[in-house]
């Protein structure tokens, strides 16, 4: 009887301890031993930033949802905006942006629309083990929606850098479910530079933004000179994704 009592106890603090982990884990915790970024490689996160913002803005010219300080973008320099209308549930929708400045063409893609029955077909088209690529594993749902942007968008993409000495660098950058498909669609391009006119994988750059988990470990490793992650806390993207997914992505260093 005593014995009996013992391993229930023993199961029960197990439990327990079990619950309080997962309860208040966070996904900063991952990254806690990574070194901080530097300035110069966090310096072009906030004006990426702005960028993903503005693909919820129907007009630039006007904007209803400026954040403070404005978005800092020149309307003029907007080369396509593509809504759920024109992307017909194949990827979320997203802008094309030229920044003169710095010297960056830019496709940024807008997160999650929690009232869109394609943002959860794409997110939920998945299961472990499922797509390979590259010696790992991806997300199917997010590499199928990045393929479909890069077949679209390519061409455009190729003579926006050709036009400019092909001396821009080629950005993708995205915001929770966009996020994912921002980070495929740069490791995608890597492995397709031709489709851009044979841009060399230095001036490739992804920046995802609340990653969703999209790659296994290994492509994150294998890719981190290329896709950057910025996390500040744990969002549902991310918790959602983690049984559709091999392992969390978390390529690049903290910012």
């Amino acid at each position: 009887m005593s014995f009996g009592c013992g391993v229930e106890c023993v199961f029960l603090l197990g439990c327990t301890r079990w619950a309080w982990k997962r309860c208040t884990y966070a996904g900063s915790d991952d990254s806690a031993t990574w070194p901080p970024a530097t300035l110069d490689e966090f310096e072009p996160v906030p004006r990426v930033c702005r960028v993903i913002l503005a693909v919820y803005e129907p007009d630039l010219h006007r904007p209803d949802f400026a954040p403070d300080g404005g978005y800092r973008l020149n309307p003029d320099c907007l080369v396509k905006r593509v809504t759920y209308e024109e992307t017909q549930g194949h990827s979320p929708p997203y802008v094309i942006y030229i920044d003169h400045d710095h010297r960056e063409i830019i496709l940024a893609i807008r997160g999650l629309n929690l009232r869109k029955e394609s943002d959860y077909q794409v997110l939920l088209d998945n299961k472990l083990g499922m797509q390979m690529f590259d010696g790992g594993y991806v997300h199917h749902g997010l590499l199928k929606s990045a393929i479909w942007l890069l077949k679209k968008e390519s061409e455009v993409l190729k003579k926006l850098w050709i036009d400019n000495g092909s001396e821009y660098n080629m950005v993708f950058a995205g915001h929770s479910l966009g996020s994912g498909v921002a980070a495929l669609l740069a490791v995608v391009v890597v492995n397709h530079r031709e489709k851009l006119g044979g841009i060399p994988r230095s001036r490739i750059r992804g920046y995802a933004v609340a990653p969703a988990r999209c790659m296994s470990l290994n492509l994150a490793v294998k890719y981190a000179d290329v896709v950057h992650s910025i996390i500040l806390q744990p969002g549902v993207i991310a918790t959602s994704v983690k049984s559709h997914a091999v392992v969390e992505y978390e390529g690049g260093k903290e910012a």
